[in-house]
């Protein structure tokens, strides 16, 4: 009976057939992987929930529709947000009959009014998934749309819709949507509630952001506090500028007033608007925004602000005789800087779901020529204001000059002393001096030989390596100075290890690991990042580490081509860039697969690529933190790796996903 049993319900591993192929429908690929839609489980990705509803009330304001914005949080952990625009659609929609268009675009990925660009010039919400992933992941979503003077209703639990859109009655005085949801502890924890204090700062930031737009901000008695009142209203006629000055708090600053300003940008693309000030004593903060969506890892906007005020303050140092001007780099003028950025574009492109870091290349363009020409003004409208500028900066650039002929000594010393002791197989780069060098580690010659086409000879080393390096987690010390592998690249970097490790020795600012996009090539990462955080903290510590983002597919259709770094940007460029036409895809086997030009363009141009830095949580700062979690992950002992996935499966899970 046992074996009858054992035949007819248990599968094998082999038992690969039609029947192993799942179909996940309508929201389920939402609720069974959230972080590949809100990048995880944690307080972040909750508060992304209330984020995204928000952006889509913020869209209306944006388009002209709505000029009235409220945002409420009940004991329960329900948040409410109403706008006064023009009210999601209630009437059938052309492709599901039986079904009005509010209930597709709460119900159904990709679904909305913002990916051709004829309902919303601008929008925050481009990817479609915004609402329907707020829907999933809530226990009871209550939708109402003042339209056409008359007012609908429709309620949903964890993506579906418990009862049909209703015509509950007349509204001639109201106009807009109602979303009001709870998120659903089952994935976020029984314990997870909304910040109150976060909250009602992002409906603050908001108002800045668009100014003019009204915020009303409202939680129940028992979520206030001294930081958060019960209620309050937000309306800043100067938007950013409003924001920077209330950030300053009347703190002294080498130029008066501050710079800032908007300006649209040509043939209506959209616009920009910047509020910028150098405090005399600051650390110093940068915001960014597109579409009214914060980017903390900036992106091309940022990068469009950084080239104007950087060549606009060059050229007024010509202008009044400074001959060292030309030596003056983005990082001195924005050191200690208070800066605010804001972007309104079409289609804007970012890295990821979570919209972290703005990638469309026009925007940089956009934003440099915008601000530039206001920037040239600001300095020779007041040539003291611009002198106060420039001097301040000057001593900066004397600073940065110094030190870096200090390492120089220092390095070039030391080089001399090992250079002999190179690897031979490192192809180093031209520049004696660490500033703005990177070495890029390589899985194999064929990969070594087109990063060597395609590298910038000045700045940038390769060094291939063979294979997968030895797990120094499970290895004596005698056998880790004994492997070539690693021997040769400890010399190339030439800092030393563990105790001995001296960052001010590094021959590279940024050491940059560039393997394969697959997981051959994920493994070969993980084994060097094992050997950097168990003999290097202190490089990652610094910031020194970072991984590249090869493609994994190139995309081409007719004389358009771009790049997917993996599966799920496959899909979005399928989807988004190539709507309704055929698209041929190719896969890059691996990095020697790729010409010298294409490796350049998508890994290698610091213009074009995009890398992630590789950090340690704050809770492994120490370095004995750091060797117990090597040595739970990397080392002998198996029964630790299967405790720590057993713990940490489904984040682990989720978040593998959403990388």
């Amino acid at each position: 009976m046992s074996d009858l049993f054992e035949s007819e319900n248990h599968k094998t591993p082999d038992d690969y057939d039609a029947s192993a192929i799942e179909v996940l429908e309508g929201l389920e690929p939402v609720r069974r992987r959230p972080g590949m839609y809100i990048g995880g489980t944690d307080a972040r990705a909750l508060h992304h929930l209330a984020a995204e509803v928000i952006d889509n009330a913020m869209d209306e304001a944006v388009a002209g529709h709505a000029s009235r914005i409220e945002v409420e949080l009940d004991e329960g952990n329900r948040l409410t947000v109403t706008d006064n625009g023009r009210g999601i659609p209630v009437d059938p929609h052309p492709k599901f009959k039986d079904k009005s268009a509010l209930e597709v675009i709460l119900t159904t990925l990709h679904s909305g009014g913002k990916f051709e660009g004829k309902a919303y010039a601008t929008s925050g919400g481009l990817h479609g998934v915004g609402v329907s992933v707020v829907n999933a992941l809530s226990t009871d979503t209550l939708v109402e749309v003042a339209r056409d003077k008359k007012l609908y209703r429709q309620s949903f639990s964890k993506g579906h819709a418990t009862g049909k859109l209703e015509e509950v009655g007349a509204a001639p005085n109201r106009r807009g949507t109602t979303v009001a949801f709870t998120p659903d502890p089952e994935i976020f924890g029984k314990d997870a509630k909304f910040n109150p204090k976060r909250l009602h700062d992002l409906a603050r930031s908001k108002a800045y952001l668009f100014a003019g737009v009204e915020i009303r901000w409202k939680c129940a008695p028992s979520l206030a506090s001294d930081e958060v009142p019960e209620s309050a209203t937000f309306k800043f006629e100067n938007g950013l500028a409003d924001h920077l000055a209330a950030q300053l708090e009347g703190r002294e600053c080498i130029t008066t007033p501050p710079f800032a300003g908007t300006q649209d940008f040509p043939d209506g693309e959209g616009k920009v608007e910047w509020a910028v000030a150098w405090p005399v004593w600051s650390e110093g903060s940068q915001s960014y925004y597109c579409n009214t969506i914060p980017t903390p890892d900036g992106g091309t906007h940022e990068a469009g602000l950084r080239a104007a005020l950087t060549k606009g303050l060059r050229a007024f140092g010509e202008l009044v005789g400074e001959k060292k001007a030309a030596k003056i780099t983005a990082d001195d003028l924005f050191g200690g800087i208070e800066a605010m950025l804001s972007v309104f574009i079409r289609n804007p492109h970012f890295q990821s779901q979570t919209k972290d870091r703005l990638t469309s290349t026009e925007a940089a363009r956009f934003v440099e020529t915008a601000v530039r020409d206001h920037f040239d003004h600001y300095l020779a409208d007041n040539m003291d204001r611009g002198r106060a500028l420039l001097g301040a900066v000057m001593e900066r650039v004397d600073e940065r000059l110094k030190r870096k002929a200090e390492r120089e000594v220092k390095r070039k010393t030391a080089t001399s002393a090992r250079k002999l002791r190179l690897p031979g197989k490192l192809t180093d780069c031209a520049n004696d001096d660490a500033d703005g060098t990177e070495l890029f580690i390589v899985e194999g010659d064929s990969a070594g030989g087109s990063a060597k086409q395609a590298r910038d000879r000045k700045t940038q080393a390769i060094l291939p390596i063979r294979g997968k390096i030895l797990n120094v987690a499970s290895a004596t010390p005698e056998k880790i100075r004994a492997n070539a592998e690693i021997s040769d690249l400890v010399q190339a970097l030439g800092a030393g290890t563990r105790d001995k490790f001296d960052a001010d020795q590094l021959r590279y600012e940024r050491i940059i690991i560039m393997t394969d996009a697959d997981v051959d090539g994920a493994h070969i990462a993980t084994l060097l990042m094992t050997f950097f955080f168990q003999e290097m903290p202190d490089l990652v510590r610094q910031g020194h580490l970072y991984l590249a983002q090869p493609p994994l597919y190139r995309l081409t259709s007719g004389s358009k081509s771009l790049y997917a770094r993996d599966d799920a940007h496959r899909r979005e460029l399928e989807e988004k860039e190539f709507k309704g036409k055929k698209v041929d895809v190719a896969r890059f086997k691996g990095l020697g697969e790729m010409n010298p030009a294409q490796l350049k363009e998508t890994t290698m141009d610091p213009a074009t690529r995009s890398l992630i830095r590789i950090t340690l949580p704050a809770e492994y700062q120490d370095r004995q933190p750091v060797k117990d979690l090597v040595d739970r992950l990397m080392g002998k002992n198996p029964e630790h790796r299967f405790r720590f996935i057993q713990d940490e499966a489904k984040s682990l899970d989720e978040d593998a996903i959403d990388a």
